[in-house]
């Protein structure tokens, strides 16, 4: 599988690090976790969507576009790292932002990502709850092109075949990283939900003949329905690469007990698993994805689904700057900050 054939933009820092946790991994009385800090990206703090962005902004700039539009929940780590893509890039970028959680609170609606889209000098435009996002933003590309613009569209969480090579090249990464260390890895988990991480991952990892399981902890569909979108993904992410039929729906596994209420709503589990990653690593998770993916590899820890003795990847994809857009979500004793004890 050869991805230099393919249009690449390399902004990303890569690779990022692997790193053992060794006081969460005691903490849960094993197995051995490491975490793969896609957190470290680059690009307005990071994010597993900058290494698909390699690849789509790529792929946008080939084609001569002078706007890029995306679309995604309000709290978007993919709008955010997309308009600091277009930023580096010197192009307009346009963003339609979807309300999936109802919620009013201001920092919700105006702090986190939504404050770095704006930063970074993207427009954007808001839609309620349950639309086609991928059909409205076509609309809205195909008004701006009659205006003489260069639109090229980015689906939501950039999740296509060509942002999904991301993570194809990140697989490559991580069993790089995995044989130099003399690394043996039993499990990887990662947040799972617009479907081009994990489909990517699973794509390589097969492709590389890798023999190592893949758990997508699912952030919004049931689990049929997100196994169908990952698998249908991957599909075409080897038929790109020039590889088809290596990837079995088997291969494809997301567990979506850690939901929730919904997507973009907090869970209980999920503030447990942000606040023991900051107290015992200082990594900061964020509760739309990588913290309801944590809370799903904490919870199959204690119920023992892994062996003592196995090593796991946690694949951090990021999101940490939507923190603060949940800032009410977080009970310090009653005062708004820690710092008010002192």
């Amino acid at each position: 599988m050869h991805l230099a054939r393919f249009p690449r933009l390399r902004l990303a820092h890569l690779p990022t690090p692997l790193e053992r946790m060794d006081r969460l991994s005691e903490a849960l009385g094993g197995p051995e976790i490491w975490i793969k800090r896609d957190d470290c990206t680059g690009l307005s703090t990071g994010g597993n969507k900058t290494r698909k962005l390699e690849f789509l902004m790529a792929e946008a700039q080939a084609q001569g576009a002078d706007m890029v539009m995306t679309q995604g929940a309000i709290q978007s780590n993919h709008a955010r790292q997309t308009a600091a893509f277009a930023a580096k890039l010197g192009m307009s970028c346009h963003i339609l932002l979807e309300d999936r959680t109802g919620s009013t609170e201001p920092n919700y609606n105006h702090n986190g990502n939504v404050f770095l889209d704006h930063l970074h000098g993207a427009t954007a435009e808001r839609r309620g709850p349950g639309l086609d996002m991928n059909a409205e933003m076509e609309a809205v590309a195909d008004k701006l092109r009659t205006s003489g613009r260069k639109v090229y569209t980015i689906p939501g969480g950039g999740s296509n075949a060509t942002g999904a090579l991301g993570y194809v090249d990140c697989a490559f990464e991580l069993l790089n990283q995995a044989n130099e260390r003399d690394l043996a890895i039993d499990h990887i988990v990662h947040a799972t939900g617009s479907a081009g991480t994990q489909a990517g991952l699973i794509a390589g990892l097969k492709a590389m003949n890798a023999n190592i399981p893949l758990l997508g902890i699912g952030v919004r569909a049931p689990k049929e329905k997100q196994e169908e979108n990952v698998y249908n993904l991957a599909v075409a992410t080897t038929e790109k690469l020039g590889c088809p039929g290596v990837v079995a729906r088997e291969d494809v596994v997301a567990n979506c007990d850690y939901v929730g209420e919904g997507y973009g709503i907090p869970t209980p589990a999920g503030l447990e698993a942000i606040t023991m990653f900051a107290h015992l690593e200082a990594i900061l998770l964020d509760p739309v994805y990588s913290g309801k993916g944590a809370s799903g590899l904490i919870d199959l820890v204690r119920k023992g689904h892994f062996g003592k003795n196995e090593r796991i990847v946690f694949l951090h994809t990021g999101g940490s700057v939507s923190l603060f857009g949940y800032t009410s979500s977080f009970d310090f004793g009653g005062m708004s900050s820690p710092i008010a004890a002192e």
